[in-house]
C-alpha cells in the first residue's frame, strides 16, 4: 500500500482541444489521447450533477498533462493567480531559458517576466520563469545552473 509515482497533473480548461494545439504548437507537446467520458462515470469520478467530460491529454518532457473541459456542468472562470491558495502550477526543466524566452515572447506567449536568475535555494545559479497558457494555468521554466 502507497504512492508508486506520478501518473499526470490535470487543468481544467475551456476547450481541451485548443489548449493542447497551444501546448502542441508553442511547447512541442504531443496528443496522447482525446476521448469523451460517460455522463455517469463522470458525475460518480467528479461529484458533480451533469458532468460531461472531454479529455485530452499531452506530453511534454516526459510529463503527461490531463486537459479536462467540462462539456456539460461548466464552472467558473478562477483567479489562478500564483499568490492564491489552490493554485498550482507545473515546472519543467529546459536547457536554453533564455534562447526559449527569445523565441516565444514575440509570438504572444504570455510571460510574467522575462527570465530571472536564481539566487537562492537548489537552483541557484541557475534562471527561471512563469509563463501562462490561454487559461492562465501556470507554467515554470528553470535552466539549473551548469555544474
Amino acid at each position: 500500500m502507497g504512492l508508486l509515482s506520478i501518473n499526470h497533473t490535470s487543468f481544467t480548461v475551456s476547450d481541451a482541444l485548443a489548449i493542447a494545439g497551444w501546448y502542441c504548437e508553442t511547447l512541442d507537446f504531443t496528443i496522447l489521447s482525446d476521448e469523451t467520458r460517460p455522463r455517469d462515470y463522470s458525475e460518480k469520478v467528479t461529484g458533480i450533477a451533469g458532468a460531461d467530460l472531454r479529455i485530452v491529454y499531452i506530453r511534454g518532457g516526459e510529463y503527461n498533462i490531463e486537459l479536462v473541459e467540462y462539456v456539460g456542468a461548466p464552472g467558473v472562470k478562477i483567479d489562478t493567480a500564483t499568490n492564491n491558495v489552490g493554485s498550482a502550477h507545473i515546472a519543467y526543466n529546459v536547457n536554453d531559458l533564455n534562447g526559449m524566452y527569445e523565441a516565444l515572447a514575440p509570438r504572444g506567449v504570455r510571460f510574467v517576466s522575462p527570465p530571472v536568475p536564481v539566487t537562492q535555494g537548489p537552483n541557484t545559479g541557475g534562471f527561471v520563469v512563469y509563463l501562462e497558457d490561454p487559461d492562465g494555468n501556470t507554467l515554470e521554466l528553470i535552466e539549473r545552473p551548469s555544474d
